[in-house]
């Protein structure tokens, strides 16, 4: 049996709600899944964390074998926890792990450069000069590269102690 090829649409990078739409190539019933999760009637996830994302297509009457496909979403972490827990413990756009050329810069509230980093690098946590940082909100700007395009995009998150 063939497969079922279908093409994505995938919300634009730090889209305020991400979503991914799926349109198989061939007319047919099917079922979606995001990743490991239940399989869906509907053709669109809503609310998708930053990172790459295996679709699935099934076809429901077994006319063909299931098909998958990677999609990435990109956004950025709205805080971080730089307690040594394990979680959240730095901050960095990871949904951009493998563009090398992507650089970030972390700024406090008044304009000034704390830290560059890379999205492949560990993050930022939460220092400056070997010291803390207070719990507030810091900006980042972050240059980047989406459907062949030099982009800027730039926002804030929050450091909670």
């Amino acid at each position: 049996m063939l497969a079922t090829s279908f093409s994505t649409i995938v919300s634009e990078p730090f889209a305020s709600t991400s979503s991914i739409a799926v349109f198989p190539t061939v007319n047919g019933t099917y079922f979606y899944q995001l990743d490991l999760g239940p399989q869906q009637t509907s053709n669109v996830f809503e609310n998708g964390t930053s990172g790459i994302h295996i679709i699935t297509v099934f076809d429901q009457n077994v006319c063909s074998s299931p098909t998958t496909a990677e999609v990435l979403i990109i956004d950025y972490p709205k805080f971080f926890t730089p307690n040594d827990d394990g979680f959240n413990d730095t901050w960095n756009i990871d949904g951009l792990l493998f563009q090398s050329k992507s650089k970030i810069f972390i700024f406090d509230s008044y304009g000034k450069l704390l830290k560059q980093i890379v999205p492949f690098s560990s993050g930022w946590d939460g220092t400056y000069n070997g010291n803390n940082l207070p719990s507030t909100d810091y900006w980042f700007t972050v240059d980047f590269e989406y459907n062949n395009t030099k982009l800027q995009f730039k926002s804030h998150f929050s450091l909670k102690r």
